[in-house]
């Protein structure tokens, strides 16, 4: 009875799949099956460079068919960021996002972020040898308590642009340290051109020269070195050039851009991101070069900027590895060379900035090669839980410096007792 039933089943069953009954469906299971992964990705990338932004997706997209990248634009960083706050609350967060490396620890401290950890140690991750590809600097912005939260993306660096008509003029070389700005500042001063130009703030030529002089402002164990004797001298060092007047800040400007291609400072320190602004501002007959940021105390530091890329908190598993693999493609030397060759942003890798494509991309463009020399003593500033507001607390220490005569030693002194109790409240 029992072998007589289970004959007529498995007939019935044939005659159901010659027929087509079940036959029909297998092309929907099909192709639910091998439908990609969408991974949404939410960035501030505009213009030209959300055009270069979209090539590389168009790419990754092309080159396998397990995930399909989907990039938005969200407008600048501070609206990406409110929409990324508001989307944790509504539970309507992208698979990744892009954001400030310094943004990082609020995220993480309110749940929207998760940490690529088990992404990088995955047979699909990143090799020891991958890894130490990757500078340094990069490496260190990625990392919260120990914890990689983020991938490099888009990065940039200060550096030092000089005025080759102002220097050649007065029989200057481009200046290798902070003593050679000063002396600068002494012989253009009658001549009413300022030695150096600062953007509003200086914070990141204190911070490099800080950390030049063997201490960093913040280390990324919490200790507070904001008035730390380095510190205050660097500091000094800085404002005494403002208030002797070789040195020129941008003032209601933002960026010191302006006075630099209208010939008021011989040297600029800014940027490497904003290198393509200032060719755009700068007249036709200025010639003009860029160099590493000056020695202090006899080393050279550079502080990095940028912006980085993070996997949030209601990506699943196929989702989180989708954008952690989308994340490996741009880090990947020949897109992080093609990245910056589009954008102007530096490689993050070493292989990237040796290659030969790059090479003769630094041929034809030799304004960008100082950033790629300043990759040896690159350092990210710290990032915690309440650095949006010890940024804030920051420029207003400087502008008090140089809108209200308030002496540096009293700024920092105030500065380092506002950041430590932001940390200490913060844990």
């Amino acid at each position: 009875m029992t072998k007589m039933w289970t004959k007529t089943i498995a007939t019935s069953a044939l005659a159901l799949l010659t027929a087509g009954g079940v036959a029909s469906a297998l092309p929907m299971t099909v192709d639910a099956a091998s439908k990609p992964v969408k991974i949404t990705f939410w960035h501030a990338m505009s213009g030209p460079y959300q055009k270069a932004l979209q090539k590389q997706i168009n790419e990754f997209n092309k080159s396998q068919s397990k995930y399909k990248v989907v990039g938005t634009a969200q407008g600048d960083y501070k609206t990406l960021n409110q929409k990324i706050m508001a989307g944790a609350k509504s539970k309507t967060l992208p698979t990744m996002a892009q954001t400030t490396y310094t943004q990082v620890p609020d995220y993480e401290k309110n749940g929207i972020v998760q940490d690529v950890d088990s992404q990088i140690k995955s047979k699909q991750g990143l090799s020891k040898e991958e890894l130490n590809n990757i500078y340094p600097g990069f490496l260190e912005q990625s990392k919260y308590q120990g914890h990689y939260y983020s991938m490099p993306f888009s990065s940039s660096l200060r550096v030092m642009a000089y005025n080759k008509d102002i220097l050649d003029k007065y029989n200057l070389s481009v200046p290798k340290t902070w003593d050679d700005v000063k002396k600068m500042g002494e012989t253009l001063k009658p001549h009413k051109i300022a030695a150096v130009g600062y953007d509003q703030s200086f914070d990141a030529e204190w911070q490099a020269m800080t950390k030049a002089a063997g201490k960093q402002v913040i280390t990324p164990s919490g200790k507070v070195n904001v008035a730390s004797k380095q510190s205050k001298k660097a500091m000094n060092d800085l404002m005494s050039m403002v208030k002797d007047g070789t040195a020129k800040t941008a003032g209601a400007d933002i960026y010191g851009t302006t006075s630099f291609v209208n010939g008021k400072t011989a040297v600029y320190m800014l940027s490497s991101a904003g290198i393509t602004a200032t060719k755009k501002a700068a007249p036709d007959n200025l010639h003009w070069g860029t160099a590493v940021m000056p020695e202090y105390q006899g080393k050279q530091r550079s502080m990095l900027a940028g912006n980085n890329l993070v996997l949030t908190s209601q990506a699943d598993k196929k989702q989180s590895d989708g954008a952690f693999a989308f994340m490996k493609f741009l880090i990947s030397d020949k897109q992080t060379e093609q990245w910056a060759e589009d954008t102007g942003y530096i490689p993050v890798t070493k292989k990237a900035v040796k290659s030969e494509d790059y090479k003769n991309y630094l041929d034809k463009n030799p304004l960008a090669k100082a950033a790629t020399d300043s990759l040896p003593g690159a350092f990210a500033d710290t990032s915690f839980v309440g650095y949006q507001e010890y940024r804030t607390d920051m420029l207003e220490s400087i502008d008090s410096m140089l809108t209200k005569d308030t002496k540096p030693d009293n700024a920092l002194n105030k500065l380092d007792k506002q950041t430590t109790k932001i940390i200490k409240d913060n844990k």
